[in-house]
């Protein structure tokens, strides 16, 4: 009996200290979670023209300026600079743009806002961001939202190819026109 005793306490110390070994090391959320939106927007819909993929800070009582800094480069987010992937050839921002994954960064200004789409993928921020990588640089138009808005945020409204982009923060709606190229069959 002492036996059985001693071995099923062993065998439920095993147990225990076991769980640790096994156990997984989950992180906390992202205070700047990621998101994505696309286009069309519907989820049902599996032809895709655009896709980006961001991170969403929030102002909490900051000034964007602060947080955007004017006439510096910025990567559109939090975290990593924000990815966007066009499924097909676009013309983007008045620009031909090839299908493939693209950086984009932006360039506040007190006018509208220069969108830099950039060869460079996988980095975080804006540190590392090479001028010379650029694919295009096109002019974002500036408008002001109804309300405030408190995560920078990114949507697309459009039918058929025809999109336009918005990226809205605090005051601050920049939107860039996104359309599939028509091709020649």
């Amino acid at each position: 009996m002492k036996k059985s005793i001693l071995s099923l306490a062993i065998f439920a110390i095993a147990l225990i200290n076991s769980a640790d070994v096994v156990a997984q090391k989950f992180p906390k959320l992202d205070v700047s979670p990621m998101d994505a939106a696309s286009f069309p927007t519907n989820w049902r819909d599996a032809n895709k023209l655009v896709k980006v993929v961001y991170s969403r800070p929030q102002l909490k009582g900051r000034d964007l300026e602060k947080l955007a800094p004017k006439d510096k480069v910025w990567r559109l987010g939090a975290n990593e600079s924000a990815e966007i992937t066009f499924y097909k050839d676009v013309i983007f921002g008045g620009k031909k743009v090839k299908a493939g994954t693209y950086s984009m960064y932006a360039i506040p200004t007190d006018g509208d806002w220069t969108i830099i789409l950039s060869n460079q993928i996988n980095y975080w921020g804006s540190y590392f961001y090479k001028q010379d990588q650029d694919v295009v640089r096109v002019s974002g138009k500036i408008s002001k939202p109804d309300n405030e808005i408190e995560a920078f945020s990114i949507v697309f409204e459009g039918e058929g190819t025809t999109a336009e982009m918005h990226l809205g923060w605090a005051n601050t709606v920049v939107t860039v026109p996104v359309t599939a190229q028509e091709t020649n069959n």
